[in-house]
Parts: structure tokens; sequence; C-alpha cells
């Protein structure tokens, strides 16, 4: 494995910090994600997901896969399957507001973990974007208000398991996509690997790490950053054998009405090398586009949003 990113935050305000802001710089500009350890989040607290989740899906989740599995006839297929993933998923939102009261089949122990864990994440990704920040040369809580709109971020949690495949060269885990949103922080199953990254026309492992928090960029630090930093392709590979694989991918992203835009900041220090490539837009336009284009390419939303540029948008 090309030396994937695994970077440790334990001493951000000491000595090293100069040092962990070179390696998180790195791996922004050059893979698009990177694993961290010693990120503040206790490993009880993460056991404690883990635990609940997997508890979770044999209770309430395996026996409805097993059977959506049965009705399309999926163990017997003999062709790439293009329209669906092998995996079961359900989504919590925590911002703007709180969905986690709704949300069926969750017993009071795992929303009390859940709603723990997400304030952590919360916290955790609000660091994160400030050092990008930092190193980018922009104001210390500069993409945190840009994220902001009038209502804060948008911030919630897909929470997915991968149950064994009996065909996984014909269906994918999940499709290869880049991310929309904003920063994403995945806390995966430590025993079962399948994420993968493409990074120089080669898919490589994102390697499972136990009490790891791994980071990618989502689409709109590609055009805040005016594509000095990439979001990157990435899927999950499905396995054969063993208890399927867990995944929490949590999704810091822009408020629906912020408006996101290259940084003029960095628009002017490139001023000399390279114009402004990426479009102005309100976050959920993007989104609607998103949903109908989640598997293919980001270059084309990125040029139709540019052709609905024509309005000016408030950014005051």
């Amino acid at each position: 494995m090309e030396n994937f990113p695994v970077i440790s935050l334990e001493n951000i305000n000491g000595a090293e910090r100069s040092d962990i802001l070179e390696k998180i710089k790195d791996a922004c500009e050059n893979w698009g994600f990177f694993e961290l350890v010693n990120h503040g989040i206790s490993p009880e607290l993460m056991d404690a997901v883990e635990r609940l989740t997997k508890e979770h899906y044999r209770k309430c989740m395996e026996q409805k896969f097993k059977e959506l599995v049965a009705s399309r006839a999926l163990e017997g297929v003999q062709t790439e399957i293009n329209d669906m993933d092998w995996e079961s998923t359900f989504f919590v939102r925590h911002l703007p507001q709180s969905n986690i009261k709704e949300i069926p089949d969750l017993d009071d122990e795992y929303r009390k973990v859940m709603k723990e864990f997400a304030l952590q994440l919360e916290k955790l990704a609000e660091e994160l974007l400030d050092l990008l920040c930092e190193n980018l040369g922009l104001e210390k809580g500069y993409l945190k208000k840009v994220f902001y709109g009038s209502k804060g971020p948008n911030f919630g949690t897909k929470v997915s398991n991968y149950p064994p495949c009996p065909k996984p060269d014909l269906i994918k885990g999940l499709r290869a996509h880049t991310d929309a949103g904003g920063i994403i922080l995945l806390f995966q199953d430590d025993k079962v690997s399948g994420l993968q990254l493409l990074k120089d026309g080669q898919w490589i492992d994102v390697p499972p790490m136990r009490h790891s928090i791994v980071v990618n960029l989502g689409d709109q630090l590609e055009v805040i950053t005016n594509g000095k930093y990439k979001s990157v392709e990435h899927r999950v590979i499905a396995q054969t054998n063993g208890d399927g694989r867990m995944s929490i991918a949590s999704f810091y992203n822009p408020g629906s009405d912020a408006v996101i835009f290259p940084a003029p900041a960095l628009l002017e220090k490139e001023a000399e090398e390279k114009k402004q490539v990426y479009p102005k837009f309100v976050f959920e336009d993007y989104m609607k586009l998103y949903a109908a284009l989640k598997f293919q390419a980001k270059e084309p939303r990125f040029e139709a949003m540019k052709a609905v540029e024509t309005s000016p948008i408030a950014t005051a």
C-alpha cells in the first residue's frame, strides 16, 4: 500500500503542530483522504457505538436485507448489477435539527450513545475545518462561516452494514462516487476492509484501524479551494465471508441556503496562475443535481452549476 496518510492529532497544540499541519496539507492536496488517530474521541465511546450498531443491524435490519436479496434473486446474478448497492443503511440527521427520536427501532441506549458520538464528531469536524483554514492561509473560522448559511450547517450520519456478498465481482457494496458535501468523518470496521479510493488511476485500500476516524473531502471543499484540494472518487467492495462490515459516515455539510464559491483570498494568491474555475451556487441546488447524478463524474455537475450561475446570488 502506497503510504496511506495516517495522522496523529495527539500533539496538535504542542511542539508538533507544524509537522501535523504539513501532513494534513499533503493529504488534502495529494489524497483527498487521511486517517486520524488520537483524535480526542474516547475508545470506550467508539466501542459502544460499534457494539450497539452491530446489535441493531442483527436485531432490526438483517432480516429485511435478506428479504430484499431474495426478492431480487441477487444470490444468483450472472451479470453486473449497476442500479443498487449491497448495503443496509439508515440515516440520522443531527443539525440543524435532530430527527433521532423519530427513527424507529432504536433503543434508548443506542440513541443516547449516538447523540454523544455526533457531538464529538461535530466538534472534531469544526476543529479540522480550522486546521484546513490555517493550511490554506484563510482566516480562522472562514470555512465554518461559509458552511453556516442562515440556519447553520447540515450534519448527519449514514449508518451502513455491508453483509457478506456471494458475488462481489458483480455487485459493489457501494458504487464509485465522490461525496457532495463538506468534510466527511468515517468510523469504519477495524476487522473487515472494503473501502477503496482512486489515486493515479489505481484503487487503493483504506486500511481498517482500531479507533481511527477516516476523513475525506467533499465537492464543496474542492469548489471553495478552487481545486487546490480535490474530492476523490471512492467505493466499497463487498466481501464474501465473515460477519460483514460496519461503516458510520458523518457528513458535515453546508447549510441548505449557504452560498458556495471559491474563497476570494485564494483567488488573489493564485490570480497570476489561474482564474476562478469553479462556479458559485446555493448548496441545496447542488444537492438536487447530485441526487440524480451521484454515481457519475463530478466535473459535469460543476459545469451544470456554472450554467445556472447567471442570476446574482447575495453573499452578505
